[in-house]
């Protein structure tokens, strides 16, 4: 036999019937997998760029393995690269990755966000109070709350950080 429970006794919860709009940038974060390519092992002893080897090395290169992937190119040596090679590898990737910036694998995440982030339609949030969800299971960069927070901040009525049950006031609108 179930107790009876009378009004005074329910539980209610007053963030889902409150106006606190959730932005969990995990919601945002695009699957697919990230490449960091170095391009120092084409070049001589991993720091001069033979023009003639490296186009041959390039032309010779299996560009499939990068098809669907976000690819971050980089050289980790001190090699003084000149823009061109990267412009030139990136002309052997846009067929086939997502996504191909100079830089590292947090940049290119960062960059994906900062896309992400512009496209979006902040109307839904407009005079209200937002908390900017602080826990994530995917590797959200930091990167994308400063950006969210620029984004959030002309519009909403406060914002954040945290989750419902503990977060940190960031923002109110005067």
């Amino acid at each position: 036999m179930k107790p009876e429970i009378n009004a005074e006794d329910e539980i209610v919860n007053r963030v889902a019937n409150s106006a606190l709009q959730v932005f969990d940038l995990e919601d945002y974060y695009p699957e697919g997998e990230r490449v960091a390519l170095d391009i120092s092992g084409w070049l001589w002893e991993g720091f001069v760029l033979r023009e003639k080897d490296f186009r041959e090395t390039l032309k010779d290169h299996d560009w499939r393995q990068y098809s669907g992937k976000y690819v971050a190119v980089f050289c980790s040596t001190d090699a003084i690269v000149p823009a061109w090679a990267y412009m030139l590898v990136t002309t052997y990737l846009l067929p086939v990755a997502k996504k191909v910036v100079q830089g590292s694998v947090a940049q290119l995440n960062a960059l994906i966000y900062q896309e992400i982030l512009n496209g979006l339609d902040y109307a839904p949030y407009t005079d209200k109070p937002v908390i900017i969800k602080g826990c994530s299971r995917k590797p959200v960069p930091q990167e994308a709350y400063v950006m969210a927070t620029q984004k959030l901040q002309p519009v909403a009525k406060s914002i954040m950080f945290g989750e419902a049950c503990s977060s940190v006031p960031l923002y109110k609108r005067k």
